[in-house]
């Protein structure tokens, strides 16, 4: 197996090397696909299937006739001789022998099945060859390979599968060989042409497929940009997140603080009650002012976020609907 890639790839080196300038045509066929829609080796080969059912279905017979055989002699050991039991179990064994004999003349490696699947084979593989060779002449291809033979394809373009032309040109040349007059032997024969390479329609179908890879190419740009733009996002928010609760923490250490102050301040000695009262008012109006800030930033922050995500499926409505023009815009191009 990877001798026969080894040979291949080197093989294709050659071919590149020495077809630089015009370019290297490569075809492929499938040998299987071809034998499954050429009548005559269908048919072929379900007469065959029929002789094998046929000579399994002997085999089948014969080894139930001597285990019958056998289970008859088991039961009737304690009635003979041992003469009369060794006579019958020589013939059991003859036969077992001659049952293994028939199953090797009929599948064995050189049996009658390996031979007639050669000589079923044989003429249609040299049809199909002949095809081969002549349409690779008048196409002027380099390479044609069998897909469905050792040498492993990863990928093969439709446009390059030459199996319906080989199946085409077997047919006409079937239809001439069994042509009974001259009429039809002739129209046979006109039939029998080989469509000449369309350089036009290649190199349109060439350019079809680049407009097609930039297409592709450029879609994975506009994809790749709208991850990295909804990355962005994610970690901005994050960010926006840490910050917030960074501020929270703080603001609830200096509460705290403040709250230990004010505890400092009651445990003292007080000087006069007003000034007391006064200290106590300012506390209280310092807290609500906290309170009212922190609200006011807790909206604020909620404003921010709506406008963004409003922003945000904006920007998304969009780039669909651009991306839409330009697939609306190729298609048309294409058409």
């Amino acid at each position: 197996m990877k001798l026969k890639v080894l040979i291949v790839l080197v093989m294709l080196a050659a071919g590149f090397s020495a077809n630089a300038q015009r370019g290297v045509r490569i075809g492929y066929i499938d040998t299987e696909y071809i034998l499954e829609n050429i009548p005559e080796y269908t048919e072929a080969t379900g007469q065959l299937e029929n002789k094998v059912q046929k000579w399994k279905a002997e085999i089948e017979t014969k080894l139930n006739e001597v285990k019958l055989k056998r289970e008859s002699l088991n039961n009737e050991k304690a009635l003979l001789t041992k003469e009369l039991i060794e006579e019958r179990e020589e013939d059991i064994v003859f036969e077992e022998k001659e049952i293994l004999d028939y199953q090797q003349k009929r599948f064995g490696p050189n049996g009658d099945l390996m031979l007639q699947k050669r000589q079923l084979m044989q003429p249609v593989q040299d049809q199909i060859f002949q095809a081969v060779q002549d349409i690779a002449k008048a196409k002027k291809y380099d390479f044609v390979f069998d897909k469905s033979a050792d040498v492993v394809m990863l990928y093969s373009a439709e446009r390059f599968d030459m199996s319906e032309l080989i199946i085409r040109t077997i047919s006409r040349a079937s239809k001439r060989t069994q042509a009974k007059n001259k009429a039809e032997r002739k129209n046979a024969k006109a039939e029998d042409v080989v469509v000449e390479i369309n350089e036009e329609k290649e190199s349109r179908q060439k350019a079809i497929d680049e407009k097609n890879a930039e297409r592709a190419t450029a879609a994975e740009l506009r994809k790749k940009e709208i991850l990295d733009a909804r990355e962005a996002k994610k970690k901005e928010a994050a960010d926006r997140r840490a910050k917030i609760l960074e501020e929270r923490a703080k603001a609830r250490e200096d509460k705290l603080k403040e709250r230990s102050g004010d505890q400092t301040e009651t445990d003292k000695p007080s000087v006069a009650d007003d000034t007391q009262n006064d200290s106590q008012e300012d506390a209280a109006k310092s807290s609500a002012d906290i309170l009212e800030e922190k609200r006011l930033k807790r909206l604020a922050d909620r404003e921010a976020r709506k406008a963004e995500l409003e922003a945000r499926k904006q920007k998304i409505l969009e780039d669909r609907k651009k991306a839409k023009e330009e697939n609306q815009s190729g298609e048309d191009e294409d058409n």
